[in-house]
């Protein structure tokens, strides 16, 4: 087989590229590890008829073109849906964003003192060099909001303390959060929030998501891939590729899961894959130099236990962030609050139940049952369920869901490419794992349709790696005003 350009990966950025080119009357090949499903973590499992989102997708652009895109792919089988999100602690659901109401309510008058009084602390004995989160929220909201809305979750997710994660990131994520301006002025003092109670005001308040989840999404760019000539190779792995380096033309093994070869000659190849895995594939890291850079690369992985469960669902939020350090689970989703149509049955409910681990480790290796088993225990201990309720579930591993941003990571990612650069052409990097960033889903897409239109024009006509240099917090601002910026991740303290 012979195409234009083989694709590594059917991710958001993969499909993306894949789309744009097959448009553009270009041949296309994709070759996927899963054999079942594309959109990589932005895929929709289906068990049973329950779908799971991985991970939780709100579809919502700054960029107007991406949002274009989705209702070009989607139509009217997009869903505008309420944003709703709480945080769970102390035993109480909390309004995320913060209310001033709310918060003071649940905290109680003598929690609410404490928080004033160590913020108050923290004002007059401020940390003078801040290099850590903890140091950089401990200064802006006092100690104790600190280990009530902030310690427990991160940790959880990064699997760090948060003395050893970097205060930029903080500085970025946590932009426009203000709870010591919400509870002193529930007591009629100190300056007012913008917008009444609306603590973080940039959220956004709706956003869009397919009827059937992400993976609708990339289901239906796979089928219009197909119908405009390009090939998928499901459950397929590239088992070798070299480039010849008269020609510059690829060539690829590519095995099904039966062992079926298939030799796949490409004038371009896009690697959605992760860079470390790249690397290797390509015997690029015979090079010492690129060898310790990929082998400093570091990852966060994660799964999601989907419990069903008899009778309504005891809570109607999007997700719920659990802040309580007694259960391992971060974060609920209730998928049937995504899409009511996730659900097949209406008498049910189902939660998404997502630990934050590392791949080996004691949770990652866990069997399944006792995952469930544990997912269960810990739903009902929160009061969010009773475990008798819980009629079934299933288990979702997702390897590699969040590159991590350590103090070595961009010299190492440099140092891939350069080597990557200067041993092979028309290699095309693309992607949140392709390229090491921790990139929205509508970020991903873009360094795919940049990607496509660079092939296109036959030169590099736009720098992918450009696509997130602008680091503020994604939700903030209003859909399609042609502004996509990056999501800072935790990096180690230097």
């Amino acid at each position: 087989m012979h195409v234009e350009t083989l694709i590594i990966g059917a991710g958001p950025a993969g499909l993306t590229t894949a789309y744009e080119l097959v448009k553009a009357g270009h041949s296309v090949a994709v070759a996927e590890r899963d054999p079942v499903y594309v959109g990589g973590i932005s895929r929709t499992v289906n068990y049973k008829g329950y779908r799971f989102d991985i991970g939780g997708h709100r579809f919502f652009s700054k960029s107007a073109e991406i949002e274009a895109w989705w209702t070009e792919i989607m139509g009217d089988e997009m869903l505008q849906r309420p944003r709703s999100s709480r945080i769970y602690y102390n035993g109480k659901l909390f309004d995320y964003p913060l209310r001033a109401g709310d918060a003071l309510a649940k905290l109680g008058p003598i929690e609410a003192l404490r928080c004033v009084a160590s913020y108050g602390w923290a004002r007059i004995r401020p940390y003078r060099n801040v290099v850590s989160f903890e140091q950089w929220v401990v200064n802006n909201f006092g100690r104790r909001l600190f280990e009530i809305f902030f310690k427990t979750y991160t940790e959880k997710v990064w699997g760090m303390d948060c003395s050893e994660i970097s205060a930029d990131w903080a500085a970025q994520r946590i932009k426009g959060l203000n709870l010591y301006q919400a509870i002193v002025s529930s007591f009629g003092i100190g300056k007012k929030p913008v917008g009444g109670e609306g603590i973080i005001k940039t959220l956004i308040n709706s956003f869009r998501y397919p009827r059937l989840g992400p993976g609708q999404m990339w289901e239906r760019a796979r089928d219009r891939i197909v119908e405009r000539g390009g090939t998928m190779m499901m459950g397929s792995t590239i088992t070798a590729i070299t480039q010849h380096a008269g020609t510059g033309k690829w060539v690829a093994i590519v095995t099904d899961a039966n062992g079926k070869e298939t030799k796949v000659t490409a004038d371009h190849v896009v690697s959605t894959a992760a860079i470390n895995e790249l690397v290797r594939m390509l015997g690029a890291d015979i090079d010492p130099m690129v060898r310790k850079a990929t082998e400093g690369l570091r990852y966060r992985d994660f799964l999601i236990i989907g419990l069903i469960m008899r009778g309504k669902e005891s809570f109607d939020d999007n997700w719920i962030y659990i802040h309580d350090p007694s259960v391992k689970v971060g974060r609920i989703q209730n998928f049937k609050s995504w899409s009511p149509d996730m659900v097949p049955d209406r008498s049910t409910a189902c939660y998404g139940m997502e630990y934050f681990c590392n791949a080996g480790d004691d949770t990652w290796a866990m069997a399944d049952a006792d995952l469930i088993a544990r997912a269960k225990a810990e739903i009902a201990k929160l009061g969010l369920a009773r475990a008798e309720d819980i009629i079934d579930g299933s288990v979702v591993r997702q390897p590699k869901a969040y590159p991590v941003y350590d103090d070595t990571y961009k010299l190492n990612v440099d140092t891939i490419t350069e080597g990557l650069e200067s041993q092979f052409t028309n290699l095309h990097l693309a992607g949140r794992n392709g390229m090491h960033k921790y990139n929205n889903q509508d970020h991903a897409m873009m360094t795919g349709l940049l990607t496509a239109r660079n092939i296109i024009a036959g030169h590099k006509a736009h720098d992918v790696w450009t696509v997130n240099e602008d680091a503020e917090y994604h939700e903030g601002g209003s859909a399609g005003d042609d502004k996509i910026e990056e999501r800072l991740v935790p990096r180690r303290v230097a």
